[in-house]
């Protein structure tokens, strides 16, 4: 199959492009490289270096009629800025899914995956969460995805002969498992990240919060393999039918608290971790924990990587072999 990646030089991007082309795929990506890397991408793959909002030249990429389908991951992700500056959000994540709908109806494209986010529920009166759960963003960056949701099932409903699937991720962490690809976002947001980085420079991680409705009072939080997620994208598109709009909560079905994920941190490390504790930040839900039983009867998919310790083993691989990350963005 010959697929478009947007934001396929980003963290999850980059390791779909991967999982794609060692599967047989052609692969081409898009991305702008302000927060992605050359230097994530394999050999050999074609680089569109544009933004996903410039239309026009979407079209002349897809207008050789060569492309079977698209993996859209191009998005801002931080929910802090995205309360600080909700318009950004808006822009980017709504107004780059609109670009790259009317460049796929132009193009006749008729599969689309889209990277979403668990976010989109907001603060579930339930946990776990299911995909019937209302969708009620907490913050701009929930809000911006969900209204990309929107937008792209508008584009599917509109012919019998496209698909598509939303992907609601929860917490995605880890690498590769051969410490190749991995994580660096600048300023890096994730908490496995960040906790790594503490481990290793000595600098004190803050912890938002310590009076949640939880068990230790931190943030709790499903996380899911990078490759895990990739893996499950892969497997959704050879499977969409035409007419179809799924979607699927990708993750493990349970939670780990900021806590324990520092105490995982500390145990692969090998290092205490010094933290210091901040107010709450605006935004966050006490918990997100997935319901994934849905993709797991529908696609007979679950994820291989059941604990925390193996995601952190992995990104500390990463971060180990790469302290500087991909150096800089676009190299």
């Amino acid at each position: 199959m010959r697929i478009l990646i947007t934001g396929g030089a980003g963290y999850i991007g980059s390791h779909a492009v991967r999982c794609l082309c060692a599967q047989g795929h052609h692969v081409t990506v898009v991305d702008h490289l302000e927060n992605g890397h050359l230097g994530a991408l394999p050999r050999g793959v074609a680089l569109h270096r544009i933004d996903v909002r410039e239309t026009s030249k979407l079209e002349k990429i897809l207008a050789d009629g060569t492309i079977d389908a698209v993996m859209h991951f191009a998005a801002l992700i931080s929910v802090d800025e995205s309360v600080a500056a909700p318009e950004r959000y808006l822009e980017n994540n709504l107004g780059g899914t609109q670009s790259l709908v009317r460049a796929l109806a132009a193009a006749g494209v008729r599969r689309a995956v889209f990277s979403s986010t668990a976010a989109v529920y907001g603060e579930s009166a339930t946990v776990p969460i299911d995909e019937n759960s209302p969708i009620a963003p907490a913050n701009p960056y929930g809000e911006s995805k969900a209204a990309a949701e929107h937008a792209l099932r508008e584009w599917a409903e509109a012919s019998p002969d496209r698909a598509l699937a939303i992907l609601r991720y929860f917490n995605v962490a880890g690498a590769a498992e051969d410490g190749s690809l991995g994580e660096h976002h600048d300023p890096e947001t994730h908490l496995i990240p960040n906790a790594l980085r503490a481990a290793l420079n000595g600098e004190p991680l803050e912890i938002f919060g310590d009076d949640y409705p939880t068990p230790d009072g931190t943030c709790v939080r499903d996380y899911i393999h990078v490759e895990d997620l990739v893996e499950a994208h892969s497997l959704v598109l050879d499977n969409l039918e035409d007419a179809e709009c799924r979607v699927y909560n990708l993750g493990i079905g349970r939670g780990f608290s900021v806590r324990e994920v520092l105490q995982s941190a500390e145990a692969v490390t090998g290092q205490g971790i010094p933290a210091i504790l901040g107010p709450r930040r605006a935004g966050d839900v006490p918990e997100l924990r997935s319901d994934p039983s849905r993709i797991e009867r529908e696609m007979g998919w679950r994820a291989r990587h059941r604990n925390l310790r193996p995601m952190v083993e992995s990104a500390w691989r990463w971060l180990q072999a790469h302290p500087n990350g991909y150096d800089t963005p676009g190299d």
